[in-house]
Order: C-alpha cells, then structure tokens, then sequence
C-alpha cells in the first residue's frame, strides 16, 4: 500500500520502493519487501510498498526511487524547512508553456514576490529546455573537443615537415643523383610527397589501432557494447593522409628544386 497523511503526521519512517530499488535489494534473496527494513542515510525506513516497472522518462529512471512522507523527508533526511525540488507532471505537452507561467505566479504568491520577476529566488524548468540545455553542452563539448583535435593535427603536421626537411637535407646527394640520370623536378617532389604520405598513414593507421584498443576495453569494463564506426576510421585515416600531403609539400617542393650539380657536391 502506499503511506498516508497520518503516516507523515506522526512522523512515520516507512518507505514505497521502485522497481529497480527492489530488483537490487531483494531480487537475489526473493524476499518479499514489504514489512522489511531499509536504510536511507543510515537510517531505518520500514517498507510498506512496492511499485510496478514504469522504465525511464526524459532524465528519470522512475523505477530508481524511493518514496517517504514528505515531513519524515524533512526532519529525518534532509534536516530542512525548505522545499528544494519539486517535480510537476503535465498533461498534455500543448500545456507546458502555460503551467509553467502558472506554476511561477503562483510561487510569487506564496514568497511574496513581485509579479514581474525581477526578484524571483526559484527557478521553473521544463524537460524541453533540459533537453536544450543538453544540446548546447554537447555542441560545446564537440567544439572543444574539435580544437584539440586541430591543436594536434596541427603539431603532428609540423613534426612530418620537420622530418622532411631533415630527410632532404641528409639525403641532398642522392637527390643530386637521381637528377644526373634523369629523374625530372616532378619525380623528385612526388616522391617525397609519397613518403610524408606513408608516414602519416601509418600513424594515422597506428592511431585508429590504439583507439579500438582503448575502446574496447572500456566498453568491456564498464559492461557496454563496442561498437566499430567504419565512417569514423575512414575518416580518420583521410585526415592522416591529408596532414602528411599539406604538410610534407613544402619539403618536397624544395627537394625538387635543388641544384644537381650542388646536391652532387654535398657530402
């Protein structure tokens, strides 16, 4: 049964469980809950009912809870006079809009508040606007996570450049002698273009590899299916790829304009 007015009045400590709550505390032993005790912040809370499964609505788990009376909340949990949360269910969507501006006059009323707001102390929110706010979040948290991802891109990139220049340094004879026995300007930028390429092709390709390791043992761990986003790796590997071009054409550029006679000269 659920509890009573006088339940609350007399400051009764007794308690209704969710589904979820009951599946966790006594779904191992199959006990039946009701006449049992619980502890809510190590307190005793004798159990006077049970709820069927409901599942979960919008932020909510509503099987994951547990109902007291509101004065036992208040003397024996929460040690307040204050009302910190209140949860409103309305019912039609068309409605929302409209409880809400009723919801705010009437708790200007009740604290004594102007009308206009301006010195409103509480805050009315629907499941719309958290689902907005959860938007905005997640829009944020993908552009930060897109400028960190660019910041590396772009360090990777000018480290791929570094090593060009230094392969082209160290390699300016055998440039000079592919030169000498025909090899065009072309030949010579191509082939260094494949060879920055290659390279961040395989990091990319060691990047992706890493990652699905790191991945799966996650989603092993925390008991959550892995899940392989082809688009995801083809993209990755294209960026690689495209990093290792843009930034190994300048090397290339300059391997392909040397002098072969100088080159041939260097030691």
């Amino acid at each position: 049964s659920w509890f009573t007015d006088q339940d609350g009045a007399s400051g009764l400590p007794v308690a209704v469980l969710g589904d979820t709550v009951v599946q966790n505390l006594f779904g191992a032993s199959g006990a039946n809950p009701v006449g049992q005790s619980v502890l809510i912040r190590g307190q005793a809370f004798r159990v006077v009912g049970t709820l069927t499964a409901k599942g979960a609505s919008g932020f909510a788990n509503q099987d994951d809870v547990i109902y007291v009376p509101f004065q036992v909340a208040q003397s024996r949990l929460n040690n307040s006079q204050f009302v910190g949360q209140i949860q409103a269910q309305i019912d039609s969507a068309d409605n929302v809009n409209q409880a809400q501006l009723d919801i705010a006059s009437l708790l200007r009323d009740r604290h004594q508040l102007p009308s206009d707001g301006s010195r409103d102390d509480f805050t009315v929110r629907s499941s719309t606007q958290f689902v907005q706010t959860a938007q905005q979040f997640e829009t944020t948290l993908t552009l930060l996570l897109v400028g960190i991802a660019a910041i590396s891109l772009l360090v990777g990139g000018i480290g791929i450049m570094n090593i060009m220049l230094v392969s082209v340094t160290e390699r300016t004879r055998e440039i000079g002698i592919r030169m000498a026995v025909g090899a065009s300007r072309g030949n010579i930028r191509n082939q260094f273009l494949i060879e920055a390429l290659a390279l961040s092709s395989i990091g990319g390709l060691l990047g992706v590899v890493i990652g699905l390791i790191g991945g799966f043992g996650l989603t092993t761990s925390n008991s959550l299916p892995f899940v392989i986003s082809v688009p995801a790796i083809v993209l990755a590997l294209v960026v690689a790829g495209a990093i290792g071009l843009c930034f190994g054409l300048y090397p290339a550029i300059r391997a392909s304009r040397l002098d072969p006679i100088v080159a041939l000269r260097t030691e």
